[in-house]
């Protein structure tokens, strides 16, 4: 069992999503940063998709009421566990009572929280993942708050990890060389031409050329981003279609909207372009007022992206079960 000590808005339970319900207008919802969660579920020895917490506003604060495995993910700064520095991307075991505290990250929006055995909060269309508007699923279908108690799955507290814990290098340093750098402090995410493309002519050159920010008025459902107005050449009378995240759609305004992991199930306005699936974690770490470029991409690129993050993935769970197995052997 874990228990809530201090937290702030919007702190939730979240897994990989529950996909194939949008016909019936349930979103997806999930983690934003899918690869933290992916990656430090295995270094908890967790199927991919365990429930994890999706920390996104500072400080928070939990204790365990149990001896555990836990992983800080996704974070560009460093937790705490009882008032000592620890590493991110690292497992770690934790004793009964300790506490373990996640301040603002740096330069990044979100942290998680993956702890051996996965959250255990019941499942609802096949995923743990909190849905925020329909109000079901995570920890009572809500927000975490002070007080609250989850549960940890059976099995992880007997996972074999020394004091010193197991790290892996965050995806954002081994695979620089796969994802665009910008050298001034601009995020380059990569996006192919969607359906309406076509309708803006020179505004489509418009929106790849120049940089965007992301709008206060953004949240888990889309990123409004703030620039120069992109206007359709001609009026067309659109019905809605089905959207799902990363489809950058462009209101009568002219200003993008980007849809996350709380993303419409349908919408009508025009899409301009579709973020890359395999940069969309990196999308998901952006904080308010970051700017972004898009960088115009082809399915080519997309599947030797996706390649190179499976390899990352399967070095990471191959040296972390490799670590476990040499350790139950010395016990």
């Amino acid at each position: 069992m874990i228990e809530v000590i201090e937290t702030g808005p919007f702190n939730a339970v979240q897994d990989l999503g529950r996909p194939g319900y949008r016909d019936i207008g349930v979103s997806a919802s999930g983690a934003m940063d899918p690869l933290a969660v992916r990656i430090g579920n295995c270094l908890a020895g967790n199927h991919g998709g365990s429930a994890a917490l999706e920390i996104q506003t500072f400080p928070f604060r939990l204790r365990f009421d149990k001896r555990a495995v836990f992983v800080v993910s996704g974070t560009d700064g460093n937790p705490f566990l009882d008032g000592v520095e620890l590493l991110a991307w690292c497992a770690y075991r934790v004793e009964a009572g300790q506490v373990l505290e996640i301040r603002q990250p740096p330069k990044l929006a979100r942290a998680y929280v993956c702890v051996a055995g996965g959250l255990d909060v019941p499942s609802i269309m096949g995923s743990r993942s909190t849905s925020l508007r329909g109000g079901f699923g995570g920890h009572a279908g809500r927000t975490l708050e002070k007080g609250d108690r989850i549960a940890i799955g059976a099995g992880g507290d007997n996972l074999p990890v020394p004091d010193s814990g197991i790290a892996v290098v965050e995806p954002a340093v081994a695979l620089d060389r796969v994802f665009p750098q910008s050298s001034d402090g601009v995020l380059l995410i990569r996006a192919l031409p969607a359906g309406e493309h076509g309708l803006f002519a020179e505004d489509a050159k418009a929106f790849w050329d120049q940089t965007w920010r992301i709008s206060s008025r953004s949240d888990r459902t889309g990123y409004r981003l703030s620039g120069d107005p992109i206007i359709p050449v001609e009026t067309v009378e659109m019905r809605s279609h089905g959207v799902v995240p990363g489809v950058i759609q462009v209101p009568p305004g002219g200003e993008p909207i980007v849809q996350m992991s709380d993303a419409n199930t349908a919408g009508g306005y025009p899409k301009i372009a579709g973020v890359m699936e395999c940069d969309f974690w990196r999308l998901g770490q952006a904080r308010i007022g970051s700017r972004l470029r898009f960088v115009r991409s082809t399915h080519a690129e997309a599947r030797t992206v996706e390649l190179a993050v499976a390899r990352y993935l399967d070095d990471v769970r191959v040296t972390s079960e490799m670590v476990k197995r040499a350790l139950k052997v010395m016990a």
